[in-house]
């Protein structure tokens, strides 16, 4: 997908997150974002859409087999955690000295 622009998330890797639609929806348990594919606007989250990969053998995995993986949901799924208010949030967005600086809306704590 070509596009002029990169796209901006609210989301990094590292963050908590929940999932807030699809399968493994839990609004009270929060999750590691492992990564985050914004050509795709997708991101990978720590034991969320667990699939079956077939593996071959090779030099560093001589066995083989099925394997449980986690692949990637679309980041409009899951909003960011907030510690403070125990719940998740929205983020907002500013400049403060010339760096961004992302705040949760519910409590307006400073994301790290």
């Amino acid at each position: 997908m070509k596009t002029r622009f990169k796209p901006k998330f609210n989301i990094k890797k590292g963050d908590s997150v929940v999932v807030i639609t699809g399968d493994d929806k839990d609004l009270k348990k929060h999750r590691k974002v492992l990564e985050v594919l914004p050509e795709e606007k997708r991101v990978l989250v720590e034991g969320v859409n667990i699939v079956t990969k077939h593996t071959k053998p090779s030099a560093q995995n001589t066995k083989g087999g099925i394997m449980k993986v986690e692949a990637p949901i679309a980041i409009s799924n899951v909003m960011l955690w907030d510690a403070k208010s125990h719940s998740h949030s929205k983020v907002k967005r500013s400049r403060e000295n010339g760096k961004l600086i992302r705040t949760a809306k519910k409590s307006g704590e400073v994301i790290k």
